[in-house]
C-alpha cells in the first residue's frame, strides 16, 4: 500500500510518501518539504501567531493535496513539540483540521523518542545490541536506550536546535557570552538525565538521527547525501570538539557556505552543534553513527505492524 507521513515539526513541514507492506523495508517514492520554522514565530505568551498560523494551514493544505496527487491510501498526520509546546495548541489543531481535514495527532515527548528509537532499532537490527540513541530536531531532543523494539528508558528535553537558536543566541555571529551561557543551560539539562540512563550500562551501538547530526558529520568529513543512505557516517566527539569553537564566530552567511549546511538550518546549526557536543561529552560517547532513518519511518513502521497479516 501507499502511505503518507505528514510530519509537523518546528522547522519543516514535511510529507514522506512511501510504498509499504508488513514485513518489507518502506521504500520511499516522494518527498515534499516546506519550511515552517514555527519557533520564530512565536509571540510573547509562547502561543503561535496569526502569521504562524496561517502558514501552517496552507502548507498542511498544500501537503494533503499532494498526497492525493501521488496515490497515497492513507496519510499518518503528527506534530510535534513545536505545536506540543505552544500556549494555544489546541486551538491551532482545531483550525488546521477545521480548515484542512487533517487531524493532527500530537506525539508527546517520549513517544517521539520511542518511535525513534524502533526506526533505528529496524535499521540497525538486533547485531547491534544495546542502542543509545539522540535525535535533535527543531524544538527538543530525544534520548532513548534499550535492547529491544520498545527502549528501557525514552526521555524528551527542550533542547531543540530551532528552540535554543531563537531563545539564547540573538547575534549574528553570537556574542560569545551568550554562547557560553547556552552551553552551560545544556549541559544542565542533560546531565539531570544521565543518572537515568547509566542504571541499564554502557551502550553496545551509540547512533543519533536528524538534520543537525548530519550536518556535523558531513562536516568532520562523512560522505554526503548524493551517496546514498548505506554508506556508514560517523561523527566523532574529538571532531565536533574541534567545530564547535569553529562555528561559534561564523556568521549565517558563513554557515551556509561549508559543506552539507543548507541555508535554512545555518542559523541554528550552532546551537545544535552545543547540544550534540554535551550530549556525547555527558554520555561518555567517543563516537556515533548516523541512522538514516528518523520519526517518520518509526511512524510508518508502528501503522504497519498494526496491519492485519492476510
Amino acid at each position: 500500500m501507499r502511505l503518507g507521513v505528514l510530519d509537523v515539526g518546528s522547522n519543516t513541514v514535511h510529507l514522506l510518501v512511501v510504498d509499504a507492506h508488513p514485513g518489507a523495508r518502506p521504500l520511499p517514492a516522494h518527498s515534499h518539504k516546506a519550511e515552517l520554522r514555527l519557533a520564530e514565530l512565536l509571540d510573547a505568551d509562547g502561543s503561535i501567531g496569526e502569521r504562524g498560523v496561517e502558514r501552517l494551514v496552507t502548507i498542511t493544505h498544500d501537503a494533503v493535496r499532494t498526497a492525493e496527487d501521488k496515490g497515497c491510501e492513507e496519510v499518518l498526520p503528527f506534530a510535534t513539540s513545536a505545536i506540543r509546546d505552544a500556549a494555544n495548541a489546541d486551538a491551532v489543531l482545531k483550525r488546521v483540521k477545521d480548515e484542512t481535514g487533517v487531524d493532527l495527532q500530537v506525539l508527546s515527548g517520549p513517544e517521539e523518542a520511542r518511535l525513534t528509537f524502533l526506526a533505528a532499532r529496524r535499521w540497525f537490527g538486533w547485531s547491534s545490541g544495546k542502542l543509545l540513541l539522540l535525535d535533535i530536531g527543531g524544538g527538543s531532543l530525544e534520548i532513548a536506550y534499550g535492547f529491544d523494539e520498545e527502549p528501557d528508558a525514552a526521555v524528551s528535553l527542550p533542547l531543540g536546535a530551532g528552540r535554543l537558536t531563537a531563545g539564547w543566541l540573538p547575534g549574528d555571529p553570537p556574542d560569545p557570552a551568550d554562547v557560553k551561557a547556552l552551553r552551560r543551560h545544556v549541559r544542565a539539562e542533560i546531565a539531570r538525565t544521565v543518572g537515568e540512563f547509566a542504571r541499564f550500562g554502557r551502550p553496545d551501538h551509540v547512533v543519533a538521527t536528524s538534520k543537525t547530526f548530519k550536518q556535523l558529520a558531513r562536516l568532520a568529513g562523512a560522505p554526503g547525501s548524493g551517496e546514498g543512505p548505506y554508506v556508514q557516517r560517523e561523527l566523532s566527539r574529538t571532531s565536533l570538539e574541534e567545530w564547535v569553537p569553529k562555528l561559534s564566530v561564523m556568521t549565517t552567511a558563513q554557515r551556509c557556505a561549508l559543506p552539507g549546511v543548507s541555508d535554512g538550518r545555518a542559523p541554528q546549526l550552532l546551537a545544535g552543534a552545543l547540544v550534540a557536543e554535551g550530549a556525547m561529552d555527558l554520555f561518555g560517547i567517543e563516537e556515533l553513527e548516523i541512522c538514516p532513518w528518523a520519526l517518520r519511518e518509526g511512524v510508518i513502521l508502528r501503522r504497519l505492524d498494526h496491519l492485519p497479516t492476510s
